[in-house]
């Protein structure tokens, strides 16, 4: 096959909101990157807009990464594109859980990281040697990553398009949350980017914020605290106004981090509190232990050093009952959080989760991918119905996701910040919020 051109499709999830995207096509742009020079390769994010199947030919290799939710689609998109003669390619989340369910409608499946196989996909495409399944789980490590080049870069066009770019400086997990995916995606064990690429990058892509995608970056201020320091030393020069990042409780036992964090402009963490439960410690892989006056103290904390703190919690678990949402609700209020972001647990394939209640026969039927966005109940309950755990949820999300609330946080945040930073900090003290009320908004479209 003569490659006359790459398209690499995101499946939509959220559309627009007001005017642009969520966040950048991050991993599509690493792989963008690695496409030969000769070849040109395009990125086709279909939360901006229609696709135009139109300008896909036998010539074409397309690319599809699709998490669970946007699996659906994905295959739509896949079966449109063959329909033309493309060659499909589809890889992601779910193809790496359940690449059985995704082979039936693609040419070629890629389970795990893409860094050695893509390459090589597009090799064996171009001599018409393309195989089924492309399997790379040997978690390489970061410092040979191919950087972002300068053609994707302008392609993307990240500050038209969308509201916050992407970046990661670390990857996986050791932790291993009964409901999470990320071990199983990528890892166990933290890999690090050598600290002058992420600088490079950082002013190559001329941005001033952006959003981590690391699975939990706060564990390193334990596992790596001098690569910490490295990190963060190095991003205190950039003219960086804000940048954001995942987390656990633990950071709050590194106070000369997080000063250096907040030199280096960083500004909010986002940390799963899960549940305000001590019965479910066990599945949140040793993470939180519902204890509320220690998670009370460390918000203080990280506050104290001039951190937002995002907190996550997730409903559903075998020992909530109704009384959870009040009780979270109350705990909520009185721990002054700067966003707040509720889920419904949600048992992804693949998962302990979505194991244990296939055995138990809990799992609900006929529930499309779709609605695997946290924000559906796709299974019954222990201790409630799956009526309970839907109404609940829908009505801590309209306490939490009140204007009158979303202003009283924001506006709480952003007080923490000099007056000459007001401006600057204007938008990341009230965007996580209003962002979550959309997402919570779109489960009925």
């Amino acid at each position: 096959m003569d490659i006359q051109k790459i398209v690499l499709v995101q499946p939509a999830h959220a559309g627009r909101i007001w005017g642009k995207a969520a966040g950048s096509p991050y991993t599509l742009m690493r792989l963008a990157s690695m496409a030969p020079a000769d070849i040109p390769v395009e990125i086709w994010d279909e939360n901006l807009g229609p696709l135009n199947y139109e300008r896909l030919d036998a010539r074409t290799l397309v690319g599809i990464s699709s998490m669970t939710l946007t699996i659906d689609r994905a295959k739509a998109i896949a079966l449109q594109a063959r329909r033309r003669g493309s060659s499909v390619v589809v890889g992601g989340v779910h193809s790496t859980l359940v690449p059985d369910e995704v082979a039936p409608w693609a040419d070629a499946v890629v389970v795990g990281e893409a860094y050695r196989t893509w390459p090589q996909i597009i090799q064996d495409c171009a001599g018409d040697k393309l195989r089924a399944r492309y399997v790379d789980q040997e978690w390489t490590t970061l410092d040979g990553l191919t950087p972002i080049s300068d053609r994707v870069i302008q392609h993307t066009d990240e500050h038209r398009h969308y509201w916050t770019p992407s970046l990661e400086i670390t990857r996986g997990c050791p932790r291993n949350c009964t409901f999470c995916t990320a071990v199983r995606v990528s890892g166990k064990i933290m890999r690090h980017r050598p600290v002058e690429q992420i600088v490079e990058e950082i002013e190559r892509r001329n941005i001033k914020r952006f959003f981590l995608t690391d699975d939990n970056f706060g564990l390193n201020f334990r596992t790596s605290p001098d690569y910490m320091e490295k990190v963060f030393r190095a991003l205190e020069p950039l003219p960086l106004r804000s940048w954001t990042a995942q987390s656990e409780l633990i950071v709050a036992q590194y106070p000369d981090l997080l000063d250096l964090a907040r030199r280096a402009h960083m500004d909010k963490f986002f940390i799963g509190f899960e549940s305000i439960n001590p019965d479910n410690r066990r599945d949140l892989g040793g993470k939180t232990k519902g204890q509320l006056e220690d998670y009370k103290r460390i918000v203080r904390t990280l506050h104290d050093h001039g951190m937002n703190v995002v907190g996550l919690f997730v409903f559903g678990f075998d020992h909530d009952t109704v009384d959870v949402f009040e009780t979270t609700w109350r705990f909520v209020r009185e721990t002054e959080f700067d966003s707040v972001s509720v889920t419904v647990l949600t048992p992804f394939p693949e998962t302990p989760q979505r194991q244990s209640l296939i055995e138990e026969g809990r799992l609900l039927p006929n529930i499309p991918w779709s609605h695997y966005d946290t924000a559906h109940v796709t299974f019954r309950p222990a201790l409630m119905t799956p009526e309970q755990l839907r109404a609940g949820y829908d009505w801590m999300c309209r306490q939490v996701y009140a204007p009158r609330q979303v202003a009283t946080r924001g506006l709480r945040a952003l007080r923490r910040y000099p007056w000459h930073l007001a401006r600057a900090k204007a938008f990341s003290s009230f965007s996580t919020d209003l962002g979550y009320r959309q997402a919570y908004g779109f489960r009925d479209r």
